[in-house]
């Protein structure tokens, strides 16, 4: 399809949450899924926005006449998420890492942060308000059809996590809610839907460059905005997984061009994307009559010229690949966190190739679930442990899964599996060649290997056995 002749118009918006305390209150960030200690009731009424005007998509969720069902956790929830106590200090924490994020993005800081109410009535807010500020503007990603732009970067209020709906009730989980969120958002100068897919997975790896940002399913959200021929925007919610993007902008603009062939002009609305690339109505589409300012929250000035920027990942996976890994394999190295971990080691461990210690790090998890059955989660003390004996040669490169199956600390266990003495290795062998005078050569390596795996070297197994035969 030519998207230039049906003058398609893209822009994304990337939600992402911040680790550690909430927003407004010291509640942690953990979303909880066991059985909730306490629940309430409430029912969301529509206030008029800053202009005196009162925003259509609230009065549509308000119309639905929905009872709300609060369920809350002792240890997740406080006044603050019932709307029963104000607003505490800003996370002055997350408004660093969100401004780590904008100058990585090339945006301007504002000269001052105003938090602003956002009314949302349709029960995801215990206030029936979002609490977000504007912190940057005027940023841009680089792709590979050009600068993307970012017009506007903000930090504001999770909302709560939907458990059920029916018909006359909605029941949410407020564990998720104040978690701090970074939107990102970015004009309508995206291409195509590869070309959207391409500047999330930008903007996806500059928020992965910067600590404090949350890892793993349902972290991270991302919203489509999209017309064709001139014709109204619609917003597509839903995305969680960056590879459904491109699908789905296909699908809708395909839905929107035959609505307009047909006669039907397209509606002015937020659509959510199912999983098999389809779209469903959701709401009329917000305006700016839902915004007023937030009187709870004083205005903050905030000095971003001293914060020390983190190294992209894209630079580190630069980095390490001159290591001799491969591209992939650094990347993937990159994209976990642990490039400087290696670095360090490939510093520290010299008789072990880089690209052995990256594989390690990256797979053993893996490895162990696939082969094993086992959880495990090695520690940066256990890598290094690990490494150091394969460094003096005290193990062998056989005894790491043997090493993980014990599920114990390293330290505590690798000397059980520290290699034979010279001496010793020359002593069983002896005996085994001794035991075993009729086998051929190559039957009596794979007969000494199968006793001494993991027991040494098994290089220096080989050269022995040549020397004794």
């Amino acid at each position: 399809m030519d998207y230039q002749k049906i003058n398609f118009k893209c822009g994304i918006e990337i939600h992402q949450q911040i680790e550690g305390k909430k927003l407004f209150c010291d509640c942690p960030t953990t979303i909880k899924d066991d059985k909730p200690d306490f629940e309430f009731k409430r029912r969301l009424r529509v206030s008029a926005g800053e202009s005196g005007n009162t925003d259509i998509a609230a009065l549509a969720e308000q119309a639905k006449g929905k009872e709300f069902v609060y369920q809350g956790f002792n240890d997740a929830n406080c006044l603050v998420e019932l709307d029963e106590e104000p607003p505490h200090e800003v996370n002055k924490d997350a408004l660093e890492t969100a401004m780590k994020v904008a100058l990585l993005l090339k945006c301007k800081p504002v000269d001052e942060i105003q938090f602003m109410r956002k009314i949302v009535v349709d029960g995801s807010n215990v206030s029936g308000f979002q609490r977000t500020a504007l912190i940057a503007t005027n940023g841009f990603v680089e792709t590979s059809l050009g600068k993307v732009n970012i017009p506007t970067i903000c930090l504001e209020e999770e909302a709560a996590k939907v458990v059920k709906r029916t018909e006359k009730q909605d029941i949410y989980n407020i564990s998720r809610l104040g978690i701090p969120l970074i939107e990102i958002a970015t004009d309508a100068s995206i291409k195509s839907p590869e070309h959207a897919k391409e500047t999330a997975s930008k903007i996806g790896m500059i928020l992965r460059s910067v600590k404090g940002i949350k890892r793993g399913i349902g972290t991270i959200r991302q919203d489509v905005n999209l017309s064709v021929k001139n014709t109204p925007r619609v917003e597509i919610k839903g995305f969680q997984e960056i590879d459904t993007i491109a699908d789905v902008i296909k699908k809708e603009t395909e839905r929107r061009l035959k609505l307009i062939e047909d006669g039907k002009m397209p509606e002015h609305e937020v659509r959510k994307a199912e999983k098999d690339g389809t779209t469903t109505f959701l709401r009329p589409m917000p305006g700016s009559d839902r915004m007023y300012p937030e009187t709870d929250v004083p205005t903050i000035r905030f000095d971003a010229s001293k914060l020390e920027l983190p190294e992209l990942i894209s630079d580190k996976a630069e980095k390490i690949e001159d290591l001799g890994l491969g591209k992939d394999l650094a990347e993937a190295l990159a994209k976990s966190g642990k490039a400087d971990l290696l670095q360090e080691f490939v510093q520290r461990f010299k008789n072990v190739k880089p690209a052995f210690i990256a594989e390690t790090m990256l797979s053993t998890p893996k490895i162990m679930r696939r082969k094993y059955n086992i959880e495990i989660n090695p520690t940066e003390q256990d890598f290094k442990v690990l490494f150091e004996a394969l460094n003096e040669g005290k193990i062998s490169k056989d005894n790491i899964e043997d090493i993980f199956k014990e599920q114990m600390p390293v330290k505590d266990i690798i000397v059980k599996y520290h290699a034979m003495s010279d001496k010793d290795l020359e002593s069983q062998i002896k005996k085994i060649v001794s035991e075993n005078k009729d086998l051929q050569f190559n039957a009596l390596i794979g007969k000494v290997m199968s006793v001494l795996r993991g027991k040494a070297d098994p290089k220096k197994i080989v050269e022995m056995l040549n020397r004794l035969k």
